[in-house]
């Protein structure tokens, strides 16, 4: 059976990898669907860096706003979902471009990995919830070391639902099947950016959108009933600005402290991508010529490709 053929763009936040995904989307007829944990959620735009409709560039999108920010999404959602809408974008003769840095998303979708449905468990979320996260994160490290090295060590509810997984269970989550057994074709394409331009790039974004953040962040609290537990559980740009509207910390605490914990979050991106095969690209005519030779589609002159 011939496997289904997927571009994925990752690599760290603030790389560029929506823009390049539009592009590439231009360039051999795709849809692109989402792989961030965050961007699922309503009315989460700024904080999470969505993209905008006007940037889209009448590109669909998929997996965007599709559950509200006080319901339960889990990997296992997001797998199933995916899974339905690359079929349909293969379907209609459409490039699947999968684009995100959630990195245990694509991996559960790409590699097939069977993700335990295990309902919420109120009692035991109870309990773990008195714990610290920095005790979560020993917990798990204890009893699912790989999932602990690639999840946000103080998100409380990520930890609490990866330990949630494991007593119900009796193990860790699975680990990802052989790759020749994926269900998919892919090509990693991920934007070459040097670690100074990278910092740089994350400051400036937090500069930029510092305000709008703190609004939305309002906005999901005041309109939207988002406990404040539940906006520090979404971590980086939320958790520091719903602190900041409850006075914990200053205005100038709150951005060093997102862009250091930006650059953190980056880093373990990096990490994720050194574990897979990903082709990195200085710019769209790059990217272009890896996906031509993967599609096995006619070279085209660089001048399309501007």
């Amino acid at each position: 059976m011939q496997k289904t053929k997927l571009i994925a763009v990752v690599g760290p936040t603030a790389s560029g990898k929506s823009e390049l995904a539009v592009e590439i989307a231009k360039k051999f007829g795709g849809e692109i669907v989402s792989a961030d944990s965050r961007q699922v959620y309503r009315g989460m735009d700024i904080g999470t860096a969505k993209i905008t409709q006007d940037k889209m560039q009448g590109i669909p999108h998929h997996l965007l706003d599709i559950a509200k920010p006080t319901e339960q999404f889990t990997a296992a959602d997001y797998v199933r979902l995916a899974k339905e809408t690359i079929s349909g974008i293969a379907a209609r003769g459409k490039l699947p471009i999968i684009c995100g840095g959630t990195g245990f998303y694509i991996d559960a979708l790409l590699h097939n990995i069977n993700i335990p449905k295990v309902p919420p468990q109120p009692e035991l979320r109870k309990e773990l919830g008195r714990k610290s996260a920095e005790k979560l994160h020993k917990e798990l490290r204890k009893r699912d070391p790989r999932r602990a090295e690639n999840i946000d060590p103080q998100n409380k509810r990520r930890l609490i639902r990866a330990l949630e997984i494991v007593y119900a269970t009796g193990k860790p989550v699975p680990k990802p099947a052989d790759p020749a057994k994926a269900p998919y074709d892919v090509l990693f394409i991920g934007v070459s950016r040097t670690r100074e331009t990278l910092k740089k790039r994350i400051a400036e974004r937090v500069d930029k959108r510092l305000g709008g953040i703190v609004q939305e962040t309002k906005t999901l609290h005041d309109a939207r009933g988002v406990p404040w537990k539940r906006l520090d559980s979404f971590g980086l740009e939320y958790r520091w600005a719903a602190r900041f509207l409850q006075r914990k910390v200053t205005r100038k605490e709150m951005r060093d402290k997102l862009i250091t914990d930006t650059w953190r979050y980056a880093k373990k991106q990096l990490t994720w991508c050194e574990k897979h095969p990903v082709k990195w690209v200085k710019d769209t005519k790059e990217a272009a010529f890896l996906i031509q030779k993967s599609l096995k589609t006619p070279v085209v002159s660089l001048r399309e490709c501007e």
